[in-house]
């Protein structure tokens, strides 16, 4: 029996709509009639996101930069399927306004007007069809859209969705604000959860003590954490990006935008908004407030000393090599210059080169011994003057932690960012340590400052010696 394409036509419309009944990947793409593509984060998504409408509980924290797709893939989408799927089971989406939620709940309520009798046999009530606050015909489930502190005496929820709590940084950097968002998730939307509910909490980062720092703290729940940075940081990216590669290039969202997005927003407000690594405002070690900055230096120096951070891994998947040019004026010590690279045992031999050359009045050369620094030692110690291995004592908080107090006293001068703009990473690193990505310019940062006070300490303690012998001199002469 020959088939037409008529039929073959409507046997491949009767396919696609039973995967799209099956599949939230494949529904969500249907229901936007061509204006959604998917992409690699977006099918990331969609498949953690299948069991919870296949009725396994799970908790989700999505972590994604501002114009991504999240809340079109996520809140404006997968209620109305997994309300469609389970028909008698309900769903409660909160975010920080009620116009944003109600928008919510609009574009979910739609997609169940359009697609909801056709794909899953389900139609939206007429006697509650409100966009805000709508159910299904001839059964129990539907949704809820709130704003954060709204009403929802009375509802229960299978699915509870949490999208964007704050507005801005202003509300997220409002302590006042923090806490009424973790008292509303306290106090009422976690009580509204049925028994077996899933959760997901969904937005871009602004402070590290937003509801999911403060859920990452506290919660006893196994939550699934889908951090999605906008450049790839680690060698376990969730996406097997390789660290540096973008999230979305396809949206236009490549790596020159995020270089070019990085200094016009600040790293700051990078690495909290697109990199979703919030950095506290004071500081665990070094408060951002305590750095000095200086755009010309000092005439002259009592010593300049360079500090190299050699770790790294002989691979594509190098740690940052950092070394540091510091010069000691009296109690004050200021950040001459900086090299910081991905780069494996040749290239640091060739860097420390050129930093000498470029500094030739650097006399010591601070290097830690052990791992790569002591074979770069052994390298270079019979071709460069003035190596020195230092064999650090105590671990890395403890030589940050003895190097805070010249920070806070004033006495650590950095370049300004109108001619180092370096200088920004290098201040986000050291307000997040010891719990942030990368400890490496702190690291050359502190043997520097810790050494120039050891010598410092040493020298003055000379001419103390000296003083006192010229003194008893003196006495024993009269």
């Amino acid at each position: 029996m020959k088939i037409t394409s008529d039929q073959r036509y409507a046997i491949a419309a009767l396919a696609k709509k039973e995967l799209c009944r099956r599949s939230y990947r494949d529904y969500v793409e249907f229901v936007h009639r061509g204006h959604y593509q998917h992409y690699r984060h977006t099918e990331l998504i969609c498949k953690e996101l299948q069991p919870i409408s296949d009725g396994k509980q799970r908790y989700i924290m999505i972590e994604m930069p501002p114009r991504h797709g999240k809340s079109m893939t996520v809140t404006e989408s997968f209620p109305s399927f997994f309300v469609s799927k389970n028909p008698d089971k309900h769903v409660i989406v909160a975010s920080y306004s009620d116009s944003l939620a109600r928008k919510f709940g609009r574009r979910n309520r739609e997609k169940v007007v359009e697609f909801g009798n056709d794909l899953f046999g389900v139609e939206l009530s007429q006697a509650n069809a409100a966009s805000n606050n709508w159910s299904l015909s001839e059964h129990r489930g539907g949704m809820l859209s709130t704003g954060i502190g709204g009403s929802i005496t009375g509802e229960g929820a299978d699915l509870m969705i949490i999208d964007d709590p704050f507005k801005n940084a202003e509300e997220a950097n409002s302590k006042t604000i923090r806490d009424k968002v973790w008292d509303e998730w306290e106090s009422t939307l976690s009580t509204r959860l049925h028994k077996g509910a899933s959760v997901i909490v969904i937005m871009t980062r602004w402070h590290e003590d937003d509801i999911i720092g403060r859920l990452l703290n506290n919660s006893p729940r196994k939550w699934i954490r889908l951090r999605l940075p906008a450049i790839a940081e680690d060698n376990d990216d969730l996406l097997n990006r390789k660290p540096g590669e973008a999230l979305c290039p396809e949206l236009g969202y490549d790596e020159e935008w995020a270089k070019n997005k990085k200094v016009e927003v600040g790293s700051r407000t990078w690495a909290a908004l697109f990199q979703q690594r919030p950095s506290p405002e004071s500081g665990n070690i070094f408060n951002r407030k305590w750095w000095n900055y200086y755009k010309s230096l000092p005439g002259s120096f009592e010593e300049i000393v360079e500090s190299w951070d050699c770790t790294f891994k002989d691979n594509a998947d190098n740690d940052y090599v950092v070394g540091h040019v510091w010069g000691r004026s009296g109690a004050n010590k200021y950040l001459i210059d900086q090299v910081r690279d991905k780069m494996g045992f040749p290239a640091t031999v060739q860097a420390i080169r050129n930093l000498t050359a470029k500094y030739p009045e650097a006399h010591a050369k601070y290097i830690e011994d052990k791992a790569n620094g002591s074979a770069v030692i052994q390298t270079l110690q019979s071709e460069i003057s003035g190596i020195i291995a230092v064999n650090p004592e105590g671990g890395k908080v403890a030589r940050a932690s003895a190097v805070s107090p010249d920070v806070e006293a004033g006495n650590v001068y950095l370049p300004d960012p109108s001619i180092a703009p370096w200088i920004n990473d290098f201040v986000e690193e050291a307000t997040v340590f010891p719990n942030g990505l990368h400890d490496d310019q702190v690291d050359a940062m502190t043997q520097a400052i810790n050494q120039m006070n050891k010598r410092g300490q040493g020298l003055a303690w000379i001419e103390y010696m000296k003083a006192e012998a010229a003194k008893k001199k003196a006495e024993e002469g009269g």
